[in-house]
């Protein structure tokens, strides 16, 4: 395995456009630190220490974060305690950052194979590969698992949206419907698919806002935003730095709903259908009690019905009475590809969620889990959950351990320490020689059945 030095690359490199730009301390002849612009306009980063132990983990972003014409230099994951403590003990690190913004699937896979090819012409071929990313780029993780084990060894898909874009924006549409339905009948504002531009979006977003803040008011449109928010399993303990309401405390739990429903119910869609080239999701067949009976919430949204003397099983027929809403196959098949996963694993994967976490909700976790052992890949999945509300907010020592325990599964062929409380003794012997790298709260935790999964045909 040969690396190459930063200064010597910065001699053999001509400062032209595309190409890398490499720079190291000045006396360092061992690290390396390159960052470029591939021909399809994304940009990528790599970093190499002195005494690389040959892993490197590759990283792709969350929704939004393309590089754009000012060629954005491209992240590397995890957070900078992470990192840092990853570059202290032998770990290479590689981002990319597709040119295009929004749901960037496609451009990401292909931006991030361009990169492991970069890295291996500057530091030379390394001996484990790992995919990371958060959100989006978890996604993103998951598909090079399941579509490229030739680029890598192993994923740690974090906080991501591991049921696939079609399964997680039907939720959110079954949420929006109820909302539009029960709430706003008669708002043409507010609309739920097929959205003409960006403008009519923020004209819809900023309508659906106001309908959902003079909601939330009243008792009525409290119990209705509760339903609402169960087709979506948005999360009832959803604000970081806040208590989870208590398992009766139902006026908090739906606080927690309201505070999270616009981002997760009126998730941004103009864009994704005009890269899909469509609607692609639907309501059509849905049967909204058997919804509301499989989210889990049904004492809490019958309570609130109660308190508002309001009639649940009125505005559950006034759903199933309502005008569906259909999907354009051919824009289903787009996001099919880019990416819904199919389950079948060549490689191993780590996820790690959050529980409070609802972008994606953590019950997307389990849509995976399930898909994955369906498809006779349960031997080569694990999963981790933190005990926080928010979306992406791990510790340094739970992105190390998590790291370490994946790597070890990719070197050995077996998983170990990859259970809750061993994850977590881990990480808490990571933090107490490190505590830059912060505490750790892994925890042992079972999601709800996801309500609107979806799994291509094979």
């Amino acid at each position: 395995m040969t690396v190459l030095t930063a200064a010597a690359l910065a001699l053999t490199l001509p400062p032209a456009a595309g190409l890398p730009h490499a720079s190291a301390a000045s006396g360092q002849a061992g690290p390396i630190s390159v960052t470029g612009v591939h021909p399809s306009g994304a940009t990528y980063a790599i970093e190499v220490p002195r005494d690389w132990n040959g892993t490197v983990l590759t990283f792709s972003p969350g929704y939004g974060e393309g590089a754009g014409p000012q060629h954005l230099p491209a992240d590397l994951g995890g957070d900078t305690a992470a990192r840092s403590w990853l570059l202290a003990h032998g770990y290479a690190l590689a981002g990319t950052r597709p040119y295009g913004g929004g749901w960037a699937v496609e451009e990401t896979l292909r931006a991030s194979a361009d990169t492991l090819a970069e890295f291996a012409e500057v530091a030379g071929e390394p001996r484990v590969t790992l995919a990371w990313g958060g959100s989006m780029g978890g996604a993103i993780a998951a598909g090079l698992a399941e579509r490229r084990p030739d680029l890598i060894d192993g994923a740690l898909p974090y906080c991501a949206s591991v049921a696939g874009p079609v399964a997680m924006l039907n939720q959110s549409l079954d949420a929006a419907f109820a909302f539009k339905t029960l709430l706003a009948p008669d708002d043409d504002a507010v609309k739920l698919v097929r959205l003409a531009s960006a403008d009519e979006e923020t004209r819809s977003t900023t309508a659906a806002r106001a309908v959902l803040d003079a909601a939330q008011r009243t008792p009525a449109g409290r119990a209705r935003i509760a339903l609402a928010a169960s087709f979506a399993q948005v999360s009832t303990w959803s604000v970081p730095g806040t208590a989870e309401p208590a398992a009766h405390d139902w006026a908090g739990q739906q606080a927690q709903e309201y505070a999270a429903f616009m981002a997760t119910v009126f998730s941004p869609r103009h864009p994704l259908e005009q890269r899909a080239g469509g609607n692609f999701s639907w309501n059509t067949g849905v049967d909204y009690r058997r919804q509301l009976r499989e989210s889990g919430r049904t004492k809490q949204v019958r309570a609130l019905y109660d308190s508002a003397g309001l009639d649940l099983d009125a505005d559950l027929d006034a759903l199933a009475a309502a005008p569906r809403v259909s999907a354009d196959p051919g824009a289903v098949a787009y996001m099919e590809d880019y990416f819904t996963p199919r389950g079948s694993l060549a490689v191993p994967v780590l996820t790690m969620h959050e529980r409070g976490d609802n972008y994606p909700t953590v019950t997307q976790a389990r849509a995976y889990s399930d898909v994955v052992r369906r498809a006779g890949s349960g031997a080569m999945l694990r999963q981790a959950f933190v005990d926080r509300p928010g979306h992406c907010r791990y510790t340094g020592a739970e992105f190390v351990a998590a790291v370490q325990v994946l790597r070890n599964r990719v070197i050995t062929g077996h998983w170990t320490d990859a259970e809750a409380h061993q994850l977590d003794k881990l990480a808490a012997r990571l933090a107490a020689k490190n505590p830059e790298l912060g505490a750790a709260e892994f925890v042992r935790y079972t999601p709800g059945r996801f309500l609107r999964p979806h799994v291509p045909p094979r």
